[in-house]
């Protein structure tokens, strides 16, 4: 059935699966540390966030699972740089989604052109992960500013 190499796809999907569970918890921890006049948009935000990590972490325990294989218990690295300005905190989730946008470009590497399935699911998880580093990058930069921060 599998025209690719099942142990590095289930494998990446592991590694996505981590991660995104290392974001539902960092962006719900983040959503606790703002404060001040923009809190209550900012934690929603940040939230919503955790939410759609989680989100993913299920979808890809979902996909290890109808492989045949079985999905990691771990959970990524959770690095606490006790940095809670609103602007630290952007700048680390934009670090963040850069390290899972690099995840879903090598599982569409992996399965590009040998699983419509798996490659479909790949495209559509790049490309929200993309729209989120837009997304990041524009709530970084100052008002009028249109030149990237990245």
């Amino acid at each position: 059935m599998a025209d690719y190499d099942k142990t590095k796809v289930v494998a990446l999907l592991n590694h996505i699966l981590e991660a995104e569970l290392a974001g539902t918890v960092r962006y719900t921890h983040y959503s606790f540390m703002i404060f001040g006049y923009n809190r209550i948009p900012i934690s929603s935000w940040l939230r919503g966030q955790a939410t759609e990590s989680l989100g993913h972490a299920q979808q890809a325990g979902e996909l290890i699972t109808s492989l045949g294989e079985h999905p990691s218990l771990s959970i990524g690295p959770l690095l606490e740089t006790h940095k809670h300005d609103v602007g630290d905190i952007l700048r680390e989730a934009l670090e963040n989604e850069r390290a899972g946008l690099q995840l879903y470009k090598d599982l569409l590497a992996a399965v590009e052109g040998k699983s419509v399935f798996l490659e479909e699911y790949a495209r559509q998880m790049v490309f929200q992960e993309e729209t989120h580093l837009f997304e990041v990058d524009k709530m970084l930069r100052k008002p009028g500013d249109l030149a990237s921060v990245t």
